[in-house]
């Protein structure tokens, strides 16, 4: 069957088709995103704008002709810490689905946690053993870790680089002083975490996940993305160590133009290397491979679970 995925996320809205059924691997499709970057379009009292409800509108609407188009089955809508953390996240919701007809569902830190596990652990194998998986998105940092396809441990932490960059990182290139006080803000975030992480016992495996390590991991020398998603690549922490001060130096439009950098994602850059470089060193991690499937592939992968608990062609993700 063809599902699409909606995934109203921090950054971007993503809408991927893949032909999937139980037991198969998903098979990409069709892929389109758009960046709206909602945890950016918040007024004083942290709700998302007018224009950042239209604007999103505009987007969910223009997904679902695509899926029309495309032959879509069945949509998978959901959203993650920019609707969530809103202050007018509720009502953000219903005008989407007033004017759309589409009823997202807003995931919690935790699930998203949980889900990327999923397709972590569905990617690499029982051979991985104890598995932690790592995911900087715009508005969360996720680690999860476990020895089964469901974690043991599930946290979500506000250490997002879009949500930093914009509320912390104001210059360009940001003031030292500044870069300090984020490098600071982080490590104690985090360092709350570790214990509850590492009372499981060490991983066998580290994956990380999301947009912000693949770019880091091509920043440092791993392969492009041309190269296909079976090309292994991996995020070292001494590539990663090098590279932090020359991106804190970098004024945005430098950081674009290195190789693997997105101008969109530019701006962030800094922030998810500084997040990514405190994880690795506060778990004791010297790399971590980087794993193609991350949270819209584990949402599918749930669907698809309980299709066939249900012994159907339907069920909730």
């Amino acid at each position: 069957m063809r599902l699409g995925v909606l995934d109203v996320g921090s950054n971007t809205v993503h809408f991927l088709v893949v032909d999937a059924h139980p037991g198969a691997r998903p098979l990409p499709a069709f892929s389109t995103k758009e960046e709206l970057r909602l945890a950016e379009l918040l007024d004083a009292d942290g709700a998302i704008t007018e224009d950042g409800v239209h604007r999103l509108v505009a987007t969910v609407a223009a997904a679902m002709r695509v899926a029309e188009d495309m032959g879509v089955e069945d949509v998978l809508p959901f959203a993650t810490s920019a609707v969530r953390e809103a202050a007018n996240g509720e009502a953000v919701l219903r005008r989407v689905q007033q004017e759309t007809g589409v009823a997202l569902r807003v995931l919690s830190g935790q699930d998203e946690a949980r889900l990327t596990f999923l397709a972590a652990r569905r990617w690499f194998g029982w051979s991985s053993g104890r598995l932690l998986v790592l995911d900087i998105g715009g508005g969360s940092l996720e680690i999860a870790c476990g020895v089964d396809e469901q974690p043991d441990v599930a946290v979500s932490l506000p250490l997002g680089a879009g949500r930093l960059t914009s509320t912390l990182l104001p210059g360009d290139p940001p003031e030292p002083e500044d870069v300090r006080q984020v490098r600071r803000r982080i490590r104690a975030e985090i360092a709350r975490v570790v214990g509850d992480v590492s009372r499981l016992g060490p991983a066998d495996h580290t994956v990380a996940t999301s947009k912000t390590f693949k770019q880091l991991a091509r920043v440092t020398g791993a392969a492009r993305s041309e190269a296909g998603p079976f090309v292994p690549r991996r995020l070292t922490k001494a590539g990663l160590e090098e590279w932090v001060p020359k991106i804190a130096a970098m004024a945005v439009a430098e950081r674009a133009r290195i190789p693997g950098v997105s101008e969109g994602r530019a701006r962030q850059l800094l922030a998810g290397a500084l997040v990514a470089d405190a994880t690795m060193d506060l778990f004791g991690l010297t790399e971590v491979d980087i794993c193609p499937w991350a949270l819209r592939e584990g949402v599918i992968l749930r669907r698809l679970d309980m299709m066939t608990e249900a012994g159907t062609g339907s069920g909730d993700a």
